[in-house]
């Protein structure tokens, strides 16, 4: 039963961690990614859609990201969206596909980078700890009802906060990683 409680808690803590990753991906680093444009969404035939889904997207240099839709008729559909999403970049249309072209990112904007990554860990720090909680007070209820015994319980305790500590960890390890990244130049 506790064994239980340490696998749900480490599958969730692990979920932090990975939900983490993911938001760092939005994060624009010295090279843009494909990733910044993941979470605008277009009306696609009365649905929202991501552009994904409408078209490719492509980074062809450092500085740019091309995103082709399958369907020409959307070009403005995706032009306005990207506005609307205020990614600080005007996009461009060719009449093939539209073009982000985004200027080399400055000291300062290299340091928002950094504060935005920092918000994010913490934020999966959160999660971490009340994953913690939760398992904490499953660990009490099981005590209560006199499953286990206190000196199990305390060691059940310890061993959450244990798998607490290594995630976070593993998030400030990232985090250092992503700054890193944002902050060369």
């Amino acid at each position: 039963m506790i064994q239980e409680i340490y696998d749900d808690a480490k599958a969730r803590m692990q979920k932090c961690i990975e939900a983490l990753n993911h938001d760092f991906t939005t994060i624009r680093t010295g090279k843009v990614s494909s990733k910044i444009v993941e979470n605008v969404k277009i009306d696609y035939f009365g649905s929202p859609t991501p552009l994904s889904g409408a078209g490719s997207i492509s980074t062809p240099d450092a500085n740019t990201i091309m995103i082709k839709p399958w369907d020409k008729s959307l070009l403005k559909e995706i032009e306005k969206a990207i506005q609307i999403a205020n990614l600080g970049v005007n996009p461009s249309n060719n009449g093939e596909g539209v073009i982000l072209a985004f200027p080399p990112m400055t000291q300062e904007q290299r340091e928002e980078a950094v504060k935005h990554a920092k918000a994010m860990a913490e934020k999966a720090k959160v999660a971490a700890r009340n994953v913690r909680q939760d398992a904490n007070n499953k660990i009490k209820k099981i005590e209560k009802d006199k499953q286990i015994t206190e000196d199990e319980s305390k060691k059940a305790h310890d061993r959450v906060q244990k798998i607490t500590d290594e995630t976070i960890a593993a998030i400030d390890e990232r985090l250092t990683e992503k700054e890193k990244n944002i902050l060369k130049i």
